[in-house]
């Protein structure tokens, strides 16, 4: 491409590329499927919520991927999140298929490979990643043919979470899940400190010191 196609509209500092997928961050989650005396994993970056109410949610998959055939014969998946401690494993389940993983008649498989634990699920038939700090369990409801990829609508069916994560009032603390997301190519953790919550920039005078007060205490507390 020659510099001035690659120049954005003039004085605006802005520099032009192709269309491309450029949305970052991104999660990084690890998408199990299978049986549990046959499961597998694979890492996916494109997903995401798509609907509240029902809960739904996509993961996007090449239909050369060893995964696509079973998660579409199978009409399930669980995706499992990734933590600082799982973004090794989360690396070698995305750049080896499980195809070439298993080529010992079953005895060899991702989460053997990499020392993971597949737990059964609650509404699904494939297995959760134990040492994920949270997993969803999702039922396909739809395939769309876009291109490169299909994309697998599903409806989340059950949450799991490790108990560990669940503070005294009976709260899911996400904040101390160690959680990471992927940014044009490289693997990030996310960081603790809170910037702010949904609706903070509205928060009435008093309430936004309430909020501010509160904000800095945790701050001091972590120390």
């Amino acid at each position: 491409m020659t510099e001035d196609k690659r120049a954005g509209a003039p004085g605006t500092g802005r520099v032009q590329f192709p269309p491309g997928t450029m949305l970052n961050p991104v999660p990084a989650v690890m998408v199990s499927c299978g049986t549990l005396e046959k499961p597998n994993i694979i890492t996916i970056a494109w997903t995401g919520t798509i609907c509240s109410d029902p809960a739904m949610t996509y993961i996007s998959v090449r239909p050369s991927r060893y995964s696509y055939d079973i998660i579409r014969q199978s009409g399930e998946f669980t995706i499992n999140l990734v933590s600082r401690d799982l973004v090794f494993a989360a690396d070698y389940c995305g750049v080896r298929s499980g195809r070439d993983v298993d080529q010992a008649g079953g005895q060899r498989n991702k989460f053997r490979e990499q020392n993971l634990t597949p737990i059964p699920g609650t509404e699904v038939s494939c297995p959760s990643i134990a040492e994920s700090p949270v997993s969803l369990e999702c039922r396909v409801t739809e395939v769309k043919p876009l291109g490169s990829h299909e994309m697998f609508l599903a409806e989340i069916v059950c949450v799991t979470a490790d108990e560990s994560l669940m503070d005294a009032s009976g709260a899911l603390r996400l904040d101390r899940a160690g959680l990471v997301a992927y940014n044009h190519g490289h693997y990030y953790g996310l960081q603790r400190e809170e910037l702010g919550r949904f609706g903070y920039s509205v928060m009435k005078p008093k309430t936004r010191r309430r909020y501010e007060a509160a904000k800095r205490a945790r701050r001091r507390r972590r120390k």
